[in-house]
């Protein structure tokens, strides 16, 4: 199915899926685009805010298993218009931030509610049970935004840091959060009332049953090690730029060429799960990464890293679309939200800790090397292992 017979099926929802994941997915990743200058400005250990993230990848988690559950329960307006109101709240205050505590509070935790209630959870099981068999392209193009919204979002903010200082950049986020409340809220009333909901499968397994099954651990490992490389990466490149000796707006940049990418690399990923499933763009992601990994391990110029950035990118929304398609492959659709929330949430752990890790190495060390050489190795474990869930 083209994009255009998309649209005509399902349109409204397409575009409430894309917009929800251009302000949620882009804005998160603000936290990277200010990572020295508020470590620097508040005599901060790289460390302490890698520990915030960490945080707040595990808060994110919790609250998408709970989210995934409510999603096989409740209308998506409730839950995506509470998420960004919470996500403003919290986002916006951290521009107020003076003391570690704080920095906790509304990033570890008040920002990391709202925002796991605006991610791909709750998106790809409207989208899914909307789009049916051509559930891959469509939850593509919807979290296409989230490479549009990292593109648009970083780029404005980039100006914004450079001109006024890392505070407005919080700011500015939490206005943006605030503001499409009300667009996403009366549009998924609209296509409520403007769409005849079909009979929901209720066939598949329940989250127990799910577990105890050796294809559940396996792709909870696969998409673990997919985490820690993408947190790590979207924390730390714009700093390791800058260590580098790459220039602070293009480095401020790197995130947003990263999101440029990444939907053309999430299109890819969408159409060719529709034809041959989900296993084998997930391994494919990982080969690309063991190259761009081991280069970046070895030769570090501006030039290159421009490079590392933008192929990375191109690999790193490649399993947001395949979450659904996997479980609903592997277990049904009779709890799609719940453990689609539960393979989400362990990407966002492993996330956490992919960021605080490599903030910690570079306290120790100095720089990324160890880091890099790990990734290199994290790459060959999710290709190997990610062919094992055809």
């Amino acid at each position: 199915m083209s994009i255009i017979n998309l649209w005509r099926t399902g349109g409204l929802v397409l575009a409430i899926g894309f917009l929800t994941l251009f302000i949620g997915g882009g804005g998160r990743h603000g936290i990277g685009l200010v990572l020295k200058p508020m470590a620097e400005d508040l005599n901060w250990d790289r460390g302490l805010l890698g520990a915030v993230i960490a945080l707040f990848m595990v808060a994110t988690a919790c609250t998408m298993v709970a989210v995934g559950r409510l999603a096989d329960r409740f209308p998506p307006a409730w839950i995506l218009g509470g998420g960004f109101i919470v996500s403003a709240i919290g986002i916006g205050l951290m521009g107020l931030a003076t003391a570690p505590w704080q920095a906790f509070l509304l990033y570890g935790v008040i920002f990391a509610a709202g925002n796991g209630a605006v991610s791909i959870t709750p998106v790809g099981v409207m989208i899914t049970r909307r789009f049916g068999a051509n559930a891959g392209l469509a939850n593509a193009v919807a979290i296409s935004g989230m490479g549009l919204g990292q593109l648009a979002i970083l780029s404005g903010l980039s100006f914004v840091l450079d001109a006024t200082g890392w505070r407005d950049v919080f700011f500015w986020l939490g206005a943006i959060n605030l503001a499409v409340v009300p667009v996403i809220v009366l549009a998924l009333r609209r296509e409520a009332a403007g769409h005849i909901q079909p009979a929901r499968d209720v066939s598949g397994m329940t989250v127990p049953e799910a577990a105890r099954t050796p294809g559940f651990w396996l792709l909870l490992v696969v998409f673990a090690l997919c985490g820690i490389q993408d947190f790590f990466v979207s924390v730390h490149v714009v700093a390791f730029a800058l260590d580098e000796g790459v220039g602070a707006l293009f480095a401020g940049n790197l995130l947003a060429f990263m999101g440029l990418a990444g939907l053309v690399g999430v299109l890819l990923a969408g159409v060719w799960s529709d034809k041959v499933g989900p296993a084998w763009p997930t391994a494919a992601c990982f080969v690309l990464r063991l190259v761009i990994f081991g280069v970046i391990s070895v030769l570090k110029d501006p030039a290159l890293i421009a490079g590392f950035a933008l192929l990375f990118g191109l690999t790193y929304w490649v399993t947001a679309p395949l979450t659904v398609i996997f479980v609903r492959g592997l277990f049904g659709a009779r709890n799609l939200g719940g453990l689609s929330g539960l393979v989400t949430s362990t990407h966002h752990i492993a996330g956490g800790l992919g960021a605080w890790a490599g903030a910690a190495l570079f306290d120790l060390e100095g720089d990324y090397q160890t880091v890099f050489i790990a990734m290199v190795v994290i790459s060959l474990a999710g290709a190997v292992l990610s062919l094992r869930l055809r």
